[in-house]
């Protein structure tokens, strides 16, 4: 059964590429499109298809690319003989058609396009020039929807937008988290190579608070720098991003020892989530990753009270949910969560492994 993989475009990290990884995994004849790659050695040896769009500047330009991603999606070129089509979308994606061919399609979604459908959640929205053709595009959008055999949502917060921008119903399956391999490293210290990063590490305090994502606004780590200054507790904060600087103002001004660490390797971030005394995590996210690999590295969560985060632990157990993501209620929670019990990692993170996203996703091509 040839299959197709498509994806929006491929960049060099990111949690839906790391799905894309692992449907790739899942289906290893498949071949692959997408707008443009970025990242061709994270599937080297593999057909990986760009459109025209990648040839042109536009591949810098997200935002400019945007209009003509549509049109694009809709003249795709490939083989006559696919069965399926399998499509990881968080924009458009999901309006892919291959020309001259009636392929039955698939749609994991991430998320209906934020910037047409949910601007409240990303800013990026809220442009004169978005919100002008927002109702245009929220029309065509709607209509390719309907073209999908079946949709797969990537939370239950998801599944809930879909049936209200698109009118589908959709059925839930979680992304992939490398849970066994958290767990498969008792102590991530040791498998730390670099002699700066084991540095760090040593020079650590014995309690602190983390966070972890990429250093943009809607993250909102700031957040967690302010809360963990109110209970007064040292923070960790690790990634990259646009907004590092404004996050070492941010931490400059603290009363406690804020330490920013950027792009820390697997192993090291893998260690400073087992040394954390908690993971705090304020964004309104589809589903979240990063707070899944705190919990099977051991470490109990706080997250905001809206989004598919929510999902993911079990509150009282591995994690707490506070009433608002003001700095009162984050406090409150961070001092909830330093006194929970230990929990088993394993049993709460399980849903959420490779395996299992494998299982449900060949289901939903059945």
């Amino acid at each position: 059964m040839p299959g197709l993989l498509v994806h929006e475009w491929i960049e060099s990290s990111g949690g839906a590429e790391n799905v894309l990884e692992a449907m790739a995994r899942a289906f290893p004849d498949a071949d692959i499109q997408c707008l443009w790659n970025d990242a061709p050695q994270r599937f080297a040896g593999r057909h990986v298809e760009e459109t025209w769009i990648a040839r042109t500047p536009l591949r810098r330009k997200k935002a400019l690319a945007l209009p003509f991603t549509v049109p694009t999606w809709r003249g795709l070129r490939g083989r006559t003989d696919y069965d399926w089509m399998l499509i990881s979308s968080h924009l458009f994606a999901h309006h892919a058609h291959l020309r001259g061919q009636d392929v039955p399609k698939y749609v994991y979604a991430h998320t209906p396009a934020r910037y047409i459908w949910n601007p409240e959640l990303d800013e990026r929205g809220n442009s004169a020039a978005v919100r002008a053709v927002s109702p245009l595009f929220r029309r065509i959008d709607r209509r390719r929807a309907q073209e999908a055999t079946a949709i797969a949502a990537n939370s239950a917060f998801v599944r809930d937008r879909i049936t209200a921008a698109w009118e589908r119903d959709a059925v839930v399956i979680h992304p992939p988290v490398a849970v066994d391999r958290i767990l498969s490293e008792s102590d991530w210290r040791t498998r730390v190579a670099d002699d700066a990063e084991k540095s760090l590490l040593d020079a650590l305090p014995e309690h602190f608070v983390m966070g972890a994502s990429r250093f943009i606004p809607y993250k909102r780590l700031d957040l967690v720098i302010r809360a963990a200054d109110a209970v007064g507790l040292p923070v960790v904060i690790a990634g990259r991003g646009p907004e590092e600087q404004r996050l070492r103002a941010v931490a400059a001004a603290a009363k406690v020892p804020v330490r920013i660490v950027v792009s820390p390797s697997d192993a090291l971030l893998y260690a400073l989530m087992q040394r954390a005394s908690v993971f705090v995590f304020p964004p309104v996210e589809d589903f979240g990753i990063v707070p899944v690999e705190a919990q099977a590295a051991g470490t109990p969560v706080v997250t905001g009270p809206v989004g598919g985060q929510t999902e993911t632990f079990v509150p009282g157990v591995s994690g707490v949910i506070a009433e608002s993501t003001s700095i009162a209620h984050l406090n409150e929670s961070i001092a909830t969560a330093l006194n929970l019990p230990s929990f088993d990692p394993s049993a709460v993170t399980s849903p959420y492994s490779e395996q299992a996203f494998v299982t449900k996703l060949r289901g939903l091509l059945r």
